[in-house]
């Protein structure tokens, strides 16, 4: 087989973000703000695909975030969305993100193998501890006082369910199992890459320990560095290599002026403000995605998309940034747009060449 997506020749990965669910990472009222219907999905991942775009990532989500727009609400659940994606693309990975309380890992595990077998080999997982209480409240959940530790039994359990031919039992804090078994295994013989998405200190822990690559937010490129350099000490403490990897919205368009016009229209003019009250707050109430001074100064960074960094202008003004990201030690970054059908031909046409000749695409 070839090698996984996430572990090919690009040496600065990409990744398409967030297209399962209306809006995307926006939180605004433009008319051509995405509706992720499933046409357009598909359409999306096509272009993404033929451009060489190393993965397609969704976001997890049970409940909108009310005001005009109810940004969120519809959203297509992760693992059948991937499935259903892999008929229909060629060589992009294919995540599915899943929040662990909501999810048991048994189920996860036969779900993730499927993905993998319909795609071929190209499925991944990213793992969310869980953040929104209202979200818990529709499965009648209560948050844990340590979701990092459930999260680790839920990845311990579904690394044996792939790696042990005989059923096991399991007596964890979390999760207690009898005869725990499950077939098919993923193509490769060994678990899929994992992302984890988490910027405080235990999500860090997490993601030494059990994923792949972390996922995370910062406020300037040149910050990151120091979660980087805290990735690598604890990896090296667990023996492990933990790719970083990075999140943004892109405006990108002819010129300058037009890429800073249309954000300020979409992010600020045009933002769906009660939506936008009740996601930073919520978020900032029980989430640990971005540090105080981002939820106080960042407010137009959130109906941008959901607090991710910028990156405004023209083809040769992003790639730079991504060059400078690459230089800082990330081994990658999603995207996400207002509309991904209209805008990632023209980020695809422009920005993957000037990288390519930057050595960071092969």
């Amino acid at each position: 087989m070839t090698p996984h997506p996430m572990h090919g020749p690009n040496l600065f990965k990409l990744g398409v973000f967030s297209t399962n669910a209306d809006g995307g990472l926006t939180v605004t009222k433009v008319p051509e703000r995405w509706t992720a219907a499933w046409p357009q999905i598909v359409q999306a991942a096509q272009i993404a695909d033929r451009a060489g775009i190393d993965f397609f990532l969704p976001i997890a989500r049970w409940k909108g975030f009310e005001g005009e727009t109810n940004a969120r609400q519809h959203s297509f659940e992760t693992f059948t969305f991937a499935a259903a994606l892999a008929g229909v693309t060629e060589r992009i990975g294919l995540f599915s993100t899943v929040h662990v309380p909501m999810v048991h890992p048994v189920f996860a595990a036969k779900a993730w193998a499927t993905v993998d077998h319909a795609s071929n080999g190209r499925a991944g997982l990213n793992i969310v501890a869980g953040w929104n209480p209202d979200e818990f409240g529709m499965f009648g959940l209560e948050r844990v006082d340590a979701p990092y530790d459930q999260a680790g039994e839920w990845i311990e359990i579904i690394g044996r369910l792939y790696s042990e031919a005989a059923p096991f039992d399991y007596d964890g804090r979390f999760y207690k199992l009898r005869k725990a078994a499950t077939a098919p295994k993923p193509l490769r013989g060994v678990r899929p890459p994992v992302l984890n998405a988490a910027f405080s200190p235990p999500g860090r822990a997490f993601a030494a320990q059990h994923a792949d690559f972390l996922f995370t937010t910062f406020k300037s490129i040149e910050a990151g560095r120091d979660t980087i350099e805290d990735v690598a000490r604890r990896s090296e403490q667990t023996g492990r290599k933990v790719g970083v990897y990075t999140t943004t919205h892109v405006v990108c368009r002819p010129s300058r002026a037009e890429a800073e016009d249309y954000y300020e229209h979409y992010a600020v003019t045009m933002a769906d403000n009660a939506a936008l009250d009740y996601m930073m707050g919520t978020q900032a109430a029980n989430a640990s995605n971005h540090d105080a001074e981002t939820y106080r100064l960042r407010r137009k960074w959130f109906a941008g998309g959901a607090g991710t960094y910028p990156l405004i202008g023209t083809p040769d003004d992003i790639a730079e940034q991504m060059v400078e990201m690459s230089r800082a030690g990330f081994a990658g970054t999603t995207v996400s747009f207002v509309n991904f059908v209209n805008e990632l031909p023209f980020f695809c046409d422009g920005v993957l060449p000037l990288l390519r000749k930057a050595g960071l695409r092969a």
